[in-house]
């Protein structure tokens, strides 16, 4: 089991969200006042392409062991400013397979659709923040460390402090890929 270590939203399309005391989250539609809820995409690039395509990012998902990483490269990011809204601790996002269900809070439910592909508005925050969230594994393949982003099965309200409890998907399980 993990923690909720901060929430943040932002209702318009700017880098960084703000730290809340609580967010909303709402089933089939993401955070509540956030500019990424809706049924369909939200994010400018995938809008331009296919305004309508179903909306797999609803909510973006850090681990706040991320963030201790980053400051011991030399970074000084905090909770929401890399544009999550949901801040974690305890659990390893990135290793999740596709499909996994984050029970969160009292009654919450988030799906994992698929990692955040590092993009070039986090150089504009701080340079060089792009590739500190990139890596390769031994055998070449790109590993995504900017989090993971997911869909609001159902309602319920998120705080700092709250409990995450992970429900693997059937096997065979599907790892994450960029959505």
């Amino acid at each position: 089991m993990g923690i909720v270590k901060a929430v943040s939203l932002s209702g318009s399309h700017i880098f960084s969200k703000l730290n809340q005391d609580h967010i909303q989250l709402l089933a089939g539609l993401g955070v509540l006042g956030d500019a990424h809820m809706g049924e369909t995409v939200k994010h400018r690039s995938r809008v331009a392409q296919d305004p309508t395509q179903p909306n797999l990012r609803q909510v973006h998902l850090i681990h706040d062991e991320l963030h201790d990483e980053l400051g011991a490269a030399g970074f000084k990011v905090l909770a929401g400013q890399m544009g999550e809204n949901i801040t974690t601790h305890g659990v390893d996002l990135l290793g999740l397979p596709r499909g996994t269900r984050l029970h969160i809070g009292a009654a919450a439910v988030i799906e994992v659709t698929g990692l955040r592909n590092p993009c070039p508005q986090l150089d504009r925050f701080q340079t060089g923040l792009k590739s500190a969230l990139l890596d390769e594994d031994v055998n070449g393949n790109v590993i995504r460390k900017a989090g993971i982003m997911g869909i609001v099965l159902v309602s319920g309200e998120i705080r700092p402090g709250d409990p995450i409890r992970i429900e693997m998907p059937p096997e065979p399980h599907q790892p994450l890929e960029r959505v």
